[in-house]
């Protein structure tokens, strides 16, 4: 008998605490997970679930009165209308349904779910704290994914109802006549395509001196083309939103990033606040193993997923998903998971950040997955070697003639000697599913050239990419 109540306690049941327990328990494992709030995470409660479903039902909105684009295929449709409620209610029920779906696959692989606040209390010790009291356990190893929040910024007040972080905009209690969108990154991005679809009209405030400054350029710029200009969306670049009050109206002082001046002052019906995400990582329990956490709050970890302290892994304690900041995506924490409990199990195996993709569902999509052009061409000085890219676009492909959406473009980045991918960035409809050949690809390290011989379904989207690579070769 083993001298330890579990082999594996994870703390954290989101998707990366998820998709290790599910992992270690086939790993013969026994798994204990403890959660304290909502089982699924961000994810699955406040981020990529709910989002997800009021994207799709405000995409058809935008997509039935879109009569230009309707006409073109032969089709004419009457007024559109829609129920914010009913469509509150398709994310909703969504989350309850994943939510049970996930907690039903852990108990029926009889991994032990442990409701409270877990943190470390010692080495390979474990203090839970809910309504019945506190309890430890003791386990030869621990994982902790505690998560993110959202990050709002000094000046700006929360009530919830008028000025909001995405954790309250997923539940679309209203429909404001007028919000501001504070940040140009995916969240901000991907709620302006959702207000804007259901009739709102939006002012976009960025603080650097480009919208969308995580993206390509070029694909920044045909975002700007497609997301932007043509809706109802205002933009403010190189600014500041220093103070935001809550209200009727909500008022945003707006302060010039480089004068450090007052420029405006908004007043506007709500206020979506999309500044980023900060990790969860405060009463973790990490100073009883005398374990320090980041500048930023970030749990240190090396690429094993072990926890960090003095440049050193911490024996039998592990992290993964947004509290160790290197990727903070839902499928990043769950692949980070199983290679943790891949290590633990002692089959050495690092992550390998650079084929993780990454998508924005908005309408048209944008994707990529491994280097930017710019971080290529750094890497290529370093290593000494030369950095090429090639570009097809949607508007020569005939499945996106055939659905009348032809604006989008994928770009593929490639070393010169090897023909090595480096990264693929994708703007266009359907791109989130596009990225993932190309994931795969640079999982394996193929190389263009090899790539191009892939033979692709005529006529699909995928040819967007082989044609990408095809032109690599020339």
């Amino acid at each position: 008998m083993s001298k330890f109540d579990y082999d594996l306690i994870i703390i954290g049941a989101g998707v990366g605490g998820h998709g290790a327990a599910i992992h270690a328990v086939k790993c013969g494992l026994k798994t204990a997970i403890i959660e304290a709030g909502d089982m699924g995470g961000t994810c699955v409660n406040r981020g990529c679930i709910p989002s997800k479903a009021l994207l799709a039902a405000s995409g058809r909105v935008r997509e039935f009165n879109d009569a230009h684009h309707l006409q073109s295929l032969g089709i004419q449709i009457g007024g559109v209308q829609y129920n914010r409620s009913a469509i509150a209610d398709h994310a909703n029920n969504l989350v309850s349904k994943i939510q049970g779906d996930l907690t039903n696959s852990l108990k029926r692989l009889k991994v032990d779910i442990i409701r409270g606040w877990g943190k470390i209390a010692g080495k390979q010790k474990v203090t839970v704290s809910g309504d019945s009291g506190e309890k430890t356990y003791t386990a030869k190893n621990i994982m902790l994914c505690p998560g993110s929040v959202p990050f709002v910024p000094r000046g700006i007040e929360l009530d919830g109802k008028t000025v909001f972080t995405s954790d309250d905009a997923v539940r679309l209690e209203s429909v404001p006549d007028w919000i501001a969108i504070i940040g140009s990154g995916y969240i901000g991005l991907e709620f302006s395509d959702v207000y804007t679809a259901l009739g709102s009209e939006v002012t976009m405030i960025e603080a650097l001196d480009n919208l969308m400054p995580g993206f390509d350029p070029e694909i920044a710029k045909i975002a700007k083309r497609t997301l932007i200009t043509p809706r109802d969306i205002e933009t403010y670049t190189g600014v500041f939103a220093t103070k935001v009050t809550p209200g009727n109206p909500v008022t945003i002082e707006l302060t010039d990033a480089k004068t450090k001046e007052v420029i405006e002052v908004l007043e506007v019906d709500a206020c979506l606040v999309a500044t980023g995400r900060i990790p969860a990582t405060k009463n973790l329990g990490l100073e009883s193993l005398a374990v320090e956490i980041d500048q930023r709050g970030f749990i240190p970890v090396n690429d094993k997923m072990q926890v960090l302290k003095d440049g050193q892994p911490v024996p039998h304690l592990w992290a993964v998903g947004d509290a160790t900041g290197k990727m903070m995506l839902a499928h990043a924490a769950s692949g980070q998971g199983v290679v943790a409990v891949e290590n633990i199990c002692g089959r050495t195996k690092d992550i390998d950040y650079r084929s993780i993709p990454a998508a924005a569902f908005t309408h048209p999509e944008i994707s990529y997955v491994g280097l930017t052009e710019t971080q290529a061409k750094e890497l290529g000085e370093k290593e000494g070697f030369k950095v090429a890219t090639a570009k097809t676009y949607y508007k020569g492909n005939s499945k996106a003639l055939a659905e009348g959406e032809t604006d989008g473009m994928a770009k593929v980045i490639y070393r010169k000697d090897t023909g090595e991918l480096l990264g693929v960035h994708i703007i266009g409809i359907h791109a989130s599913d596009l990225i993932q050949e190309a994931a795969n690809a640079i999982a394996k390290r193929e190389s263009v050239t090899n790539l191009a011989f892939n033979v692709h379904t005529h006529p699909t989207l995928s040819e967007v990419l082989d044609e990408a690579y095809k032109r690599a070769t020339v």
